[in-house]
């Protein structure tokens, strides 16, 4: 893996039940102290790494320009390939809310759309090769 996603969150607790809801292991912790508190979760091939984990999750150099009601997330979506997509669905459907449900999307692959507790976006999409462009909609 050559590219990881770090989500800077308030609450690691909201955010661990979130996606272990989403079938996520937590890998490792460091509790949060100051602007020390790390959080990483994995499933299966993906990783995702949360920072903070408390109100200096608002400190952050760039993030602090704005009111702590914005969203994290916005504008954002974050992709997460499932080997098989619609076996994860139906264990999930009904634990989280999904924002979209599972779909067949023109660019040949089949994903469904979830909001986490802090307004990321997150697709989760049957696996596919992104870098092909016979997946470009045309």
């Amino acid at each position: 893996m050559d590219t990881y996603v770090e989500l800077h969150v308030e609450d690691f607790g909201r955010t661990r039940e979130f996606y272990e809801l989403l079938e996520f292991e937590v890998v490792w912790t460091r509790d949060p102290e100051r602007k020390k508190g790390y959080l990483v979760m994995r499933n299966g091939d993906n990783v995702l790494m949360f920072w903070c984990g408390n109100e200096f999750v608002y400190d952050q150099a760039f993030f602090k320009r704005y009111p702590k009601e914005t969203p994290r997330g916005k504008g954002v979506e974050i992709v997460l390939m499932i080997k098989d997509v619609a076996a994860y669905y139906e264990r999930v459907c009904g634990v989280v809310d999904i924002a979209e449900p599972l779909e067949a999307r023109p660019w040949g692959a089949s994903d469904f759309r979830v909001v986490d507790p802090e307004g990321f976006y997150i697709r989760f999409s049957e696996a596919y090769d992104v870098l092909d462009s016979s997946h470009a909609v045309h």
